[in-house]
C-alpha cells in the first residue's frame, strides 16, 4: 500500500491498473481490502483507486468532530492530491453517502456515481428509532474486543448462502476496526440527511442493491432511484449488503458495463 498526507492525516490507499480513474469507497468497520475483487477485475481497464477513509485500515484516526462534511473534504483534496481530475467515484455502504456528500460539496469531482447499498444518510434513509439504535449500538460496540460483537453483524450484512470461507473473510477484516474510526462514522451516518442533494445530481448515477439487504433494503434503493434524475437501479436477487463481496461477478459486470456506457 501507499500513503499519502492530508489535511494532517495518513491515508494509506491502493492504485492498480490504467485508465480512466475510479475511486472505491468502503463501508463501516471495513478497509480497502474489501474492493480486492473489484481492484482484480477492473483495474485491466481503469486505474482502481482504494483508500482506507480516515480511521479505517493503516489510515490515521480522524479527529472526534469528523463528520461526513469532513470526510467529503478529506475526499476531495486526496483525490486532487494524487492528481485523478474527475474520477468515477464507486462507494457501498457508507461510501455511498460519503459519495453523495462529495458530490454536495464539490460536484466538479465525481465523473460518475455508482451507489451500492447505499444511504442518504441513516436520518436521510431510515425512521428515526431505527437511526437512534443503530447509533447507541455502535457506539457500545466500540469499546468492545471483536469477538464479543463483529459475528453478530454477518446476518445483516450477507446472506444466509453466503460461504464460511466469506463469512470468515470479512470477520477477520472487521475485526482489525479502530473504535475512534468506528464512533467517526457512526455519528457521521446517523446525523447526515442527504436527500435534498439527490434531485441536484445530474452525472451518471447507477444504483447496487440485494435483495437480501437487511442493512439498507429495497425501500432505501427505491427512494434514492425515485429522487436521483436518469438514475439506474439494478436488484440482485438473493445478494445482501456486501455484493461486491457474495455476487463479485454480477456487480462488476454491472459497474463495467455501466462505465464503458457512461465513457461512449
Amino acid at each position: 500500500m501507499d500513503e499519502i498526507e492530508v489535511g494532517g492525516l495518513g491515508i494509506a490507499f491502493e492504485r492498480h491498473g490504467t485508465g480512466p480513474p475510479l475511486v472505491l469507497l468502503h463501508g463501516i468497520l471495513q478497509d480497502s481490502r474489501a474492493w480486492r475483487r473489484q481492484r482484480d477485475a477492473l483495474s485491466g481497464e481503469f486505474t482502481v483507486v482504494a483508500w482506507d477513509a480516515p480511521g479505517c485500515g493503516r489510515s490515521s484516526d480522524p479527529p472526534e468532530t469528523f463528520r461526513l462534511p469532513e470526510y467529503a473534504d478529506c475526499l476531495a483534496a486526496f483525490v486532487d492530491a494524487l492528481g485523478l481530475g474527475r474520477p468515477h467515484v464507486l462507494g457501498l455502504s457508507l461510501g455511498g453517502a460519503l459519495a453523495l456528500e462529495l458530490y454536495r460539496r464539490h460536484p466538479r469531482i465525481p465523473r460518475t456515481l455508482v451507489l451500492a447499498s447505499a444511504y442518504a444518510g441513516w436520518a436521510g434513509s431510515l425512521p428515526a428509532e431505527v437511526v437512534d439504535q443503530r447509533l447507541r449500538q455502535a457506539l457500545r460496540e466500540a469499546d468492545l474486543p471483536p469477538d464479543q460483537f463483529i459475528p453478530g453483524w454477518i446476518p445483516g450484512l450477507l446472506a444466509e448462502s453466503a460461504p464460511a470461507a466469506l463469512v470468515a473473510e470479512v470477520v477477520g477484516m472487521m475485526s482489525e476496526f479502530h473504535p475512534a474510526g468506528y464512533r467517526a462514522m457512526a455519528h457521521a451516518l446517523a446525523e447526515a440527511d442527504l436527500r435534498d442533494v439527490l434531485p441536484c445530481i445530474d452525472v451518471p448515477t447507477l444504483l447496487l442493491y440485494g435483495t437480501a439487504d437487511r442493512r439498507s433494503p429495497l425501500s432505501v434503493a427505491e427512494d434514492l432511484h425515485a429522487r436521483i434524475p436518469a438514475s439506474t437501479l439494478v436488484v440482485m436477487p438473493g445478494v445482501g449488503h456486501l455484493g461486491n463481496l457474495e455476487a463479485t461477478e454480477s456487480f462488476n459486470a454491472e459497474v463495467r458495463s455501466f462505465l464503458r456506457r457512461a465513457q461512449a
